[in-house]
């Protein structure tokens, strides 16, 4: 029988359903994972997602023409039963279940195993086919608990206030920084100040009745207003731009999977780094791969180098790599800040 999903120059296709996934050049009908910038793209005939999913491809892409699935409900496109799935990345984020007489495949898009209040939990989906990401596939990556890192956070901004700064701490606007306010709600004593590219999707998130902590915004405060002690959410890309300097005192840090490293911190003239991701990391990575169930696994992108190796050999499973255009939406903060 012939592969379910194949890889073509638009994107992943499904020919017995006549569909692509997260289809990265314009195609008739593409089933959208999630609404990150390299797997929501503009100049589809037809958008498939997660109910939770439209208002944010809405926002981000603009678009209208929009058909939206429950998790778990099944819709029969051409010789296949296609159903969402929770990816537990971002609200919306959906695995795509792809079943054929009896044959199933599913593609996880990005996905994480942690708590996350911001959207529903990962949900584990049996199959034979398992296409998944490996953006953190090393064995260094290991994640702290999230409360961890909040702490550290909430410690960073004290130390910041006794010295007279402002705390600022990128995170990517769409996803981590609404998982960060979700997590900090009910700890601070005054609102998150946000930068304007985080305006929007903090607001999605709250018309989906997610309980975020309280924010302003920089722009709607007195230009001689003391930012000392103040914690500040901006988009990567805001770091070291004249936007800063309204602060006057300040120090920088990120919330990143690729803070783990601390070479990464360096590099990016980061005070900080706080370990908050919202993909899996190594270990929650092999654990799903092995719940799954498959005896095949596609790693469409990341670091392959290590992972291949290791479920060929402590797994026994067929791996491989496919090459997609996907990318890390962690490093995406150009994109981030066009589209915010």
């Amino acid at each position: 029988m012939s592969d379910l999903i194949t890889l073509t120059d638009r994107g992943l296709y499904c020919e017995a359903g006549d569909f692509f996934v997260d289809a990265w050049k314009p195609v008739h009908r593409s089933f959208v994972t999630h609404g990150h910038g390299d797997h929501a793209h503009i100049g589809m005939g037809e958008y498939w997602c997660s109910a939770a999913s439209k208002d944010i491809l809405n926002w981000r892409l603009g678009v209208q023409n929009i058909h939206t699935l429950d998790y778990g409900e099944q819709r029969r496109f051409g010789d296949v039963l296609v159903s969402l799935h929770p990816a537990g990345h971002i609200l919306g984020s959906a695995q795509i279940r792809v079943e054929r007489e009896g044959e199933v495949w599913v593609f996880t898009g990005d996905f994480k195993r942690e708590p996350d209040p911001t959207c529903a939990p990962f949900e584990v989906v049996p199959c034979d086919v398992f296409i998944c990401e490996a953006t953190f596939a090393f064995p260094v990556y290991s994640w702290p608990a999230i409360e961890q890192e909040i702490s550290r956070v909430l410690q960073w901004r004290e130390l910041c206030e006794s010295e007279g700064k402002a705390a600022i701490l990128y995170a990517y606007s769409l996803g981590k920084a609404q998982r960060i306010l979700a997590e900090l709600n009910g700890k601070l004593d005054r609102p998150v100040l946000l930068h304007g590219a985080m305006e929007r999707g903090v607001d999605v998130y709250r018309r989906a009745n997610i309980a975020l902590a309280p924010t302003e915004l920089v722009m709607s405060l007195p230009g001689d207003t003391s930012f000392a002690g103040r914690l500040v959410l901006a988009p990567p890309s805001a770091q070291d731009s004249a936007w800063t300097r309204r602060f006057r005192s300040f120090e920088q840090a990120q919330a990143s999977g690729w803070m783990q490293l601390r070479g990464n911190r360096r590099r990016r003239n980061l005070q900080r780094g706080f370990v908050i991701s919202d993909h899996a990391d190594w270990n929650a990575l092999i654990e799903t791969i092995r719940e799954s169930g498959a005896h095949r696994v596609i790693a469409t992108h990341g670091n392959t180098d290590a992972l291949i190796p290791y479920l060929e050999r402590e797994l026994g499973v067929q791996a491989e790599r496919l090459r997609t255009a996907y990318g890390d939406d962690e490093e995406l903060t150009a994109n981030a800040e066009n589209v915010a």
